[in-house]
């Protein structure tokens, strides 16, 4: 698949088929999280990966939506410090696990994987399912796995506001 075309067929899929997603597609997904770009290359970043179906349905009441990574094949943890809220440190690593977030959602989208996210609201539960040390906090969860409702293509009218409403060129 071309670049765009993975981008344009990236979506959130909440359901998934029962197959397993092969340790080389885990591995791909994963080195793209690990080659994200990053503020001065400081990667504050740790992966946690989830393949284990009761870790998975535990890691799915993390967050009152996270019903879907109970389905997934795999989920992938998205772990940083935990940093004082509204430092300039926390605002950065944010940054810097979007686009690790993005560059997995993606390579996985090539790949004809489909994936969701999570936010995370029981840090507790979290922390005992993922055996995180101290200081250590999940921040999001990313699932993949092979869409059961139909496969990855790309999407010609995407549900989005329009591009002229949306870019402002030269100025507000």
């Amino acid at each position: 698949m071309e670049t765009w075309d993975a981008i344009s067929s990236r979506r959130n899929v909440r359901e998934f088929t029962d197959e397993p997603l092969s340790e080389d597609a885990l591995n791909r997904i994963l080195e793209a999280g690990w080659r994200a770009p990053s503020a001065s290359n400081w990667q504050p970043w740790d992966y946690v990966l989830i393949t284990d179906r009761t870790q998975l349905q535990e890691l799915s009441q993390v967050w009152q939506g996270g019903g879907h990574i109970a389905r997934a094949a795999a989920a992938v943890g998205l772990v940083i410090d935990d940093y004082e809220a509204g430092s300039r440190d926390r605002e950065l690593a944010l940054y810097d696990l979007g686009q690790a977030s993005l560059q997995m959602m993606v390579v996985a989208a090539d790949m004809g994987i489909g994936s969701g996210h999570s936010a995370v609201g029981d840090q507790d539960r979290a922390r005992r399912v993922l055996g995180l040390p101290d200081g250590k906090i999940l921040q999001y969860v990313i699932d993949f796995g092979h869409p059961a409702d139909r496969p990855l293509k790309p999407i010609r009218q995407p549900k989005r506001r329009p591009l002229e409403e949306v870019v402002h060129r030269g100025g507000w």
